[in-house]
């Protein structure tokens, strides 16, 4: 297998602004390069236009994976889940309902997230506590090199249950 590369894409207006530290983000990329994927790093603001410029670029750049973090609560300016739902070619929801059947936190069922496939990249929406992002990507870390062989159509045997 060729290496694997992966986007985290943080969507935050603080951040931006520079009133807030990302720290979602780094969290993000420490996981996937834990996992063996080369991971870029960009930061945008809860504006539908640059996620979704930061999302196409990626998308078209051969990336196997993009990661958002951000964006996917109540607030009025959390949009994410929509712009990547305008991106997605097939959704890919057992990823996200897993993470949220999983979640020991209160609130997690709030995080409106969704996960998809634009092309051959695999697009998850992650909540923007780095909290969040520990125990989403906690959850999917069995199937996400496995769901990137398949989507690069090469053989790769199935991971065994958990019992």
């Amino acid at each position: 297998m060729a290496a694997m590369k992966a986007g985290v894409l943080t969507v935050s207006d603080r951040v931006t602004r520079g009133e807030a530290e990302d720290v979602s983000g780094p969290t993000a990329i420490a996981m996937l390069a834990g996992l063996g994927f080369d991971v870029d790093w960009h930061v945008v603001p809860d504006e539908a236009p640059k996620i979704t410029a930061a999302l196409e670029q990626w998308i078209g750049d051969d990336f196997d994976l993009i990661v958002t973090t951000g964006g996917t609560g109540f607030s009025p300016r959390d949009i994410t889940p929509e712009v990547t739902r305008e991106l997605i070619d097939r959704p890919a929801p057992g990823l996200v309902e897993a993470a949220r059947a999983a979640s020991k936190h209160p609130l997690s069922m709030l995080s409106r997230g969704i996960a998809g496939i634009a092309a051959s990249t695999l697009i998850i929406n992650l909540p923007g506590s780095t909290n969040g992002v520990e125990e989403t990507l906690d959850v999917m870390r069995p199937a996400l090199v496995h769901a990137v062989s398949l989507l690069r159509d090469e053989p790769t045997p199935h991971p065994p249950a958990s019992r």
